[in-house]
């Protein structure tokens, strides 16, 4: 029997390897930190405006033995994802683990929407996760491994009145993440998304007044989802066990969408 030209990856963990993880101050973001940082990696964790929030943070997952570091980007500047990528390699070492997770989601009808919060939101949901990406890879190519995983939405998939400039980022955020992964594949880099439906956070609740009846009435589990959960996804997709994944989206919704 033939032998296969390259053997599996065994390491599971992904202990010392740098991930940056932007948005990582709350809600999903920061569930992914302290997920990654049990796992063992040190983290970077990206913040825009919530100093308090992500120092706090960082002081959890030290205090549980973790290595962590925050770090201030606005990440809708076209030069600070790159600068952002070069400051946690000079604090941490060179990152690996990319995590592309921050993001807006503002009420505005396509009719009346300004120009302003359409660049905004394609900036930061679209254009950052590129230039992070672009800046990173050559850390995972010299490592002969990375992980890239973008936090995407339901709303790719279904459209969501009144945000099509965050359903528009989000789903052009596939067509990145699968050509991606085929350009670099051969350098034992996997490109993945997760697809979290409705997430029990502070932006869910921004806008859940007089509709969570009809969200959980639509959602088979019958409750909204948890960070925690979606955190769960992203690390298994950052570990060795998903060595095989890539191109892949895992919808964490609870049965809300289906494909």
């Amino acid at each position: 029997m033939a032998e296969s030209r390259k053997q599996p990856e065994k390491q599971a963990s992904i202990s010392g390897r740098i991930a940056l993880v932007t948005g990582g101050s709350r809600g999903i973001g920061r569930a992914v930190c302290l997920d990654l940082a049990r796992r063992g990696a040190l983290v970077a964790v990206h913040y825009n405006t919530g100093s308090t929030a992500a120092e706090e943070l960082v002081s959890e997952i030290t205090a549980g033995g973790g290595r962590a570091a925050a770090f201030a980007a606005d990440l809708t500047d076209s030069l600070t994802p790159g600068e952002l990528v070069r400051r946690v390699r000079m604090s941490l070492g060179p990152p690996t683990v990319l995590v592309s997770n921050a993001g807006q989601m503002e009420d505005s009808p396509v009719e009346s929407m300004p120009d302003e919060l359409w660049d905004r939101t394609i900036a930061l949901g679209l254009d950052a996760p590129f230039r992070l990406c672009r800046a990173c890879l050559p850390f995972m190519r010299e490592s002969r491994w990375g992980r890239v995983v973008c936090i995407s939405s339901q709303a790719a998939f279904t459209g969501s009145a009144v945000h099509a400039h965050y359903a528009a980022a989000k789903a052009g955020l596939h067509g990145l993440v699968h050509s991606l992964a085929k350009e670099v594949g051969k350098h034992g880099i996997t490109v993945n998304l997760v697809a979290p439906g409705r997430i029990e956070t502070d932006l869910l609740k921004e806008h859940a007044a007089g509709r969570m009846d009809e969200w959980l009435s639509q959602t088979p589990l019958r409750r909204l989802g948890q960070p925690e959960e979606v955190a769960a996804a992203v690390g298994f997709l950052c570990s060795g066990e998903a060595a095989y994944i890539t191109g892949a989206t895992i919808h964490v919704n609870g049965g809300q969408l289906m494909s």
